[in-house]
């Protein structure tokens, strides 16, 4: 082969190796090979989605593909317009304005900026296609990172993208309507508020305004998580205009077992349920640091020999109560069944109680010695006076939460997987910034402190009830017994 031939070759494979770079947006979820679109049924429904729910939230694992297999592909298919023949979800037959936004300017340009264009001197080898990308502007004090981006749309307009940052503050976030706007990693709940704002529907009969969040729930059930989870219940939900799907490693194909393995060793162990499945989890603020996998079990039979008892909170907005079985040999309590109702009268609460077994013991609330909101009578003495065997529990909140946390991280106390008001509050019982417990929702959280502190000393087993027997000695009765 002649020098001539040979540098015509190196040519072609050389616009060949650029036109691959340039245009890695097409070579996402292929019909075939071993990332076939088929394999990312999460990745799929997310999309499919579009049209009937405004907020869509993916609560993913870390590499799932979230920022640039959801947030940033789906964003690159508006802008363009270059929809796969495939595509069921929203489309936009025009350009469209769109904002991209994630917690720092400089996470923005090392995440979010680098996913769409690729690096800053090799603009185009990102998802948008080099040859759609019109112009950029430069941000102001930042480094390498744009401000705004214009991109060719199949229409014949130019779609714009802009990207900002959580910690411009709300007031960034404030201005006229935008068609999509793209949220990677959690925002805070006023920019979210203003990003609702900006894509409301403002003329019948327009195209879906968007807004996507993709992010790994390290806050634990924030505000805004809890907005698509509502009372934390950790499900898939499509409700409203909120949408909200759930990430695991086992939903991405292009993780291998031995990256899962990595992965899950380098991660601390409060975090491996945020990190591997998309399941929110409190991080540093949590105030019982322990996955809720480790806690939970399948309900079963408490065995006779099994110590109960059970500790109650009171109130007139809810009254909680929860009951624990003690396995004596191996010292593991397992919380089994609660009460959680509002705005009752004692005498609902007190047969709701007895009915789990009026031979239970149970400790109360020191602050239902006091008086009552209600009717001004002493609680703790109506429940006594309607049959409830009670004694006031220690209420040292700090020194209660540490023999509580001692025992969820040393596995000597599991929760039955029925008990969703329980499990509900376990995943936001959290101290705020400054380190004081959050006081909502946490009725439940305070019994179990009652139950562990003073409710163990005084837990029994159930009695043995004697039968009596025509077949006696002397007087014709005798005993027998019944368990």
């Amino acid at each position: 082969m002649s020098l001539d031939k040979k540098l015509e070759v190196l040519k072609l494979l050389e616009e060949k190796d650029r036109r691959k770079k340039t245009q890695r947006l097409f070579s996402y979820y292929p019909d075939k090979g071993p990332l076939r679109r088929e394999l990312y049924k999460k990745h799929i429904s997310f999309f499919e989605a579009g049209p009937n729910f405004r907020e869509r939230l993916m609560l993913a694992a870390n590499r799932f593909g979230k920022t640039e297999g959801i947030g940033g592909y789906e964003t690159t298919l508006h802008l363009t317009g270059l929809y796969p023949k495939w595509w069921t979800g929203v489309r936009f037959n025009r350009p469209i304005d769109a904002w991209a936004a994630g917690d720092t300017n400089t996470t923005v340009r090392d995440i979010i900026q680098h996913k769409l264009l690729g690096p800053f001197h090799s603009v185009g080898t990102g998802l948008i296609p080099q040859d759609l990308i019109l112009k950029k502007t430069t941000k102001q004090g930042v480094s390498e990172a744009f401000e705004t981006v214009y991109v060719q749309h199949a229409s014949g307009g130019v779609s714009k993208i802009s990207f900002k940052s959580y910690d411009q503050k709300r007031k960034a976030f404030q201005g006229t309507k935008i068609d999509l706007i793209w949220l990677d990693e959690e925002p805070p709940q006023d920019v979210y508020t203003e990003c609702l704002l900006r894509t409301m529907k403002t003329e019948e009969g327009e195209v879906q305004r968007l807004m996507l969040l993709t992010f790994t729930p390290l806050k634990g059930l924030s505000d805004v998580v809890l907005s698509f989870l509502p009372g934390g219940k950790l499900d898939e939900k499509a409700t409203g205009s909120k949408f909200v799907a759930m990430g695991t490693w086992d939903d991405a194909p292009h993780l291998s077992q031995k990256e899962k393995d990595e992965l899950w060793a380098a991660m601390p162990p409060h975090q491996r349920d945020a990190r591997s499945k998309g399941i929110p989890q409190l991080g540093s603020g949590a105030i019982y640091p322990v996955p809720e996998t480790d806690l939970v079990v399948d309900d079963f039979a408490i065995p006779d020999h099994f110590a109960k008892a059970f500790a109650l909170d009171v109130g007139w907005n809810r009254t909680a109560a929860i009951w624990g079985a003690l396995d004596r040999e191996t010292d593991v309590l397992y919380l089994y069944s609660e009460h959680y109702m509002g705005q009752a009268e004692p005498v609902i609460h007190a047969q709701s109680i007895r009915a789990r077994g009026e031979w239970i013991p149970g400790v109360i609330d020191p602050a239902a010695r006091g008086r009552g909101q209600r009717d001004g009578s002493q609680l703790m003495q109506d429940y006594v006076d309607l049959g409830l065997d009670l004694q006031v529990a220690f209420n040292g909140v700090e020194s209660g939460i540490y023999e509580v946390w001692q025992r969820m991280s040393s596995g000597r106390l599991k929760i039955f997987k029925s008990l969703n008001n329980t499990l509900g509050e376990f995943r936001i019982y959290r101290r705020d910034d400054k380190g004081k417990i959050v006081k909502a929702s946490d009725h439940i959280m305070d019994t179990i402190r009652y139950l562990v502190m003073s409710g163990l000393e005084i837990a029994k087993t159930k009695p043995v009830i004697k039968k009596t027997s025509s077949a006696s000695y002397g007087s014709g009765r005798g005993t027998g017994w019944m368990g």
